[in-house]
Formats: C-alpha cells, structure tokens, sequence
C-alpha cells in the first residue's frame, strides 16, 4: 500500500491524537527504518525511547516468535516459566534493597500502581511530584504531571498531588510532612527538555523519605533500561548512589511489545496482599519473552558500555558548535540545547533522512537512539548539524 493511501485510512479511520511525520514505516533494523516507498531513515529517536536493542533485535524477534508457538498469553491465575525467568534476571540487574516486581502494561500504568503501593504501605493520601515532570496520562499519573497544559487535559484532577520544583530541596521540606504517601520523581525530565539535577538533591530526597517515613518513588520509564549508561538510574554516581522504594519502568523494558514494570523493595511488598493489586494483561508469556530477550541482549552485546560512549562521542563532536549552548542529559538520553529556538534544525535533519524529537523547552532537540547505535550513525547527525 502506497503512503497516501495509508495516510488517508489513517487519517479517516483513527481519532486524532499525534501529529504524524509524513512517512509510514514499513520495517526496520538497528538503528534504522525503512518506509514504504523504500527511503531509509536513521532514527535517532528510538519510536520514543522505545527500541532500546534496535528495531527487530534478532535475538528478541527468534525469542517471540518461539514463545507464539508455545503459548501467546495466559493470565496471572498460572504460573509460567518465562514470567520466572524474566522476573529472576530483572531482579537480578536491580540495586538493593529492590527484590520484587510487579509486571504490568505500560508506564503510566506502572507509575499509578507506584502511587497505589505508597499510599497501602503508608495509609496516607498526598503524592509531591515535581515542575516539568511528565508521568502518563491516566488519571492518577496525569494528576501529578505538571507539564504544559496535560495535567489540564485530565482535569478534573485525582486529589492530593503537590508540585514541587525540580531540583530545589528546600521547596521539597516546604511540602513534605507526615500526610505525604509518595514523592515521585523522573531522574532526567526528558520531555521538559532533558533536565537534570545534582546528584546531591537525590541524596537529599531519600534522606526527607526517611525522615518522614515517605515511599520514594523513581519514574525510570525513560531512564530505566540501561538508557543513562547505567542498568538503572537508582543506585548509580549520577543519583548520589540513592535507590528508591519503587522504580517503574516501561518503554525500554520490551523492545517494543507493550510492558511495564514496577520493581519495589520487601518494605513495600510485605504490605501487598493478594488481590491488592491486578492486570489482565500483565506479565503476559510473550511480553515475558520479549524482555528476558531484551535484557540478554543489552548485556550479551555490551549496550550499556555503548551508550556511555555515544553520549561521550557526541559531546566531544559537537564540542566546538557555535550555536549549540549545552549538551544535556546521560548515555542515550540527550539534549541539545541551542540558543534559539530549534524547529527548523529537527525539520532539516528530518529532511536528510534524519529523525530527531523535540520537547517542551523550543530550543532543546531530543536524542533517544537505540543503545546500540554506533559512532559512525551519530556522526551523520553530528556532520549535518555542523552544516
């Protein structure tokens, strides 16, 4: 099928939601995507931090397609081998003291989950997130979003979420008290323009939590995965060494087939009773598959050593760009900071075959590459951003 003819039963038949790039993928490897009228594309932008191993990872398509033959879904009333083998090794790559996850479908379903969690261990109701954070769009994680106008969007509002500003303790303590559940935080603010904060306000969050007796929650949907140059953020230099109570993840976790995870410490299991919590879908046997298979992969083909190096490859190529103000973020997170504001660059990469994203911040230009994208793909980037 032709890309009009796609575009336009696309455009009649579906609500409207994203604005589309004017391409339709057909297939996809690596780091690149074909469309289909056959023009290839170097994507730089992962279908939103997603494809972490690359588009159609052999090892994860072989490990998809033999778990179909055996069986494609069966609920949480059985056991499963490959739900054990992939809760064991995700367990298993996670820092102490997490030692349980919960398999769910996505990251706003693992971050309402988190907040459900935090307030049974406490039995108290407000949640503190954060300025520019962005954590879903269901009900109880579109209420904590305060980003742009999306905590609008999903008004009216679940109650009991405060906004503190991202990397200021002191507005933290200034919320903070003993009716507070949770504090939410994503690491590295992605779609706010890759912000970041230092590793001593981490330091300083866990130590209000404990204070307090508040369940700290990290949304690693975007930074989990290896994507920072670490397994996760929680626990690494860039987080002062703090690991949290819960971690949710999604995106990376499956390579594309629709996962998401929390993983959380005995503390907030031990007050999980059975029927506490539910999902239909939820550790599905070939969602199980497909990340045990994406785990092996990251690890088996050294992807998290890769992503440090891209992250340093790009900075120093891009080290002497007069109009680029700063690069953010870590690994295969990263922004571009430019000085003015940078729609025409990401319609100029696009243009030469290029996919970028952009964000909130109109002069930050996202990079959410595959984990296992070369120097010589950034460097097609790097060369036509120096033009």
């Amino acid at each position: 099928m032709n890309f009009e003819k796609i575009r336009t039963i696309e455009s009649s038949d579906q609500v409207a939601t994203y604005a589309k790039m004017d391409i339709a993928v057909e297939r996809g490897r690596g780091a690149w995507i074909w469309t289909s009228e056959g023009d290839k594309y170097l994507d730089l932008y992962g279908g939103h931090a997603v494809c972490a191993t690359g588009h159609s990872h052999p090892r994860v398509v072989k490990a998809i397609a033999e778990q179909a033959e055996k069986v494609i879904f069966y609920s949480n009333l059985v056991f499963s081998e490959i739900r054990a083998r992939a809760a064991e090794k995700l367990v298993s790559i996670a820092p102490p003291p997490l030692e349980k996850v919960f398999f769910c479908n996505s990251g706003t379903e693992a971050n309402e989950n988190a907040m459900r969690m935090a307030r049974m261990v406490t039995g108290r109701q407000k949640v503190i997130t954060f300025s520019g954070g962005f954590h879903g769009r269901t009900a109880d994680a579109i209420s904590a979003t305060f980003l742009g106008k999306y905590r609008e969007i999903g008004r009216p509002n679940v109650p009991f979420h405060e906004c503190a500003e991202f990397g200021d303790l002191a507005s933290v303590a200034r919320l903070a008290d003993r009716d507070t559940a949770a504090i939410m935080i994503e690491p590295i603010q992605s779609m706010s323009g890759v912000r970041e904060a230092e590793p001593e306000f981490f330091v300083g969050l866990r130590q209000v939590c404990d204070d307090l007796g508040i369940v700290l929650i990290f949304d690693e949907v975007q930074t989990g995965i290896g994507r920072t140059g670490n397994w996760f953020f929680a626990g690494s230099d860039n987080a002062g060494g703090v690991v949290p109570d819960i971690v949710t993840l999604a995106k990376s976790l499956g390579s594309g087939v629709p996962v998401g995870a929390c993983l959380v410490s005995d503390r907030v299991a031990a007050t999980i009773k059975t029927n506490d919590l539910g999902t239909t879908f939820g550790g599905g046997m070939l969602a199980m598959a497909a990340v045990l298979a994406t785990l092996d992969a990251i690890e088996s083909d050294d992807m998290i050593r890769n992503a440090a190096r891209v992250e340093q490859h790009l900075r120093a190529s891009l080290s002497d760009v007069a109009d680029i103000r700063a690069i953010r973020g870590k690994g295969c997170l990263l922004g571009i900071e430019f000085y003015e504001p940078c729609s025409d660059k990401h319609k100029y990469l696009l243009s030469k075959n290029i996919i970028t994203g952009t964000s909130s911040d109109p002069k930050v230009l996202r990079l959410l590459p595959p984990l296992m994208a070369s120097t010589d793909e950034i460097d097609l980037l790097v060369n036509e951003l120096k033009k």
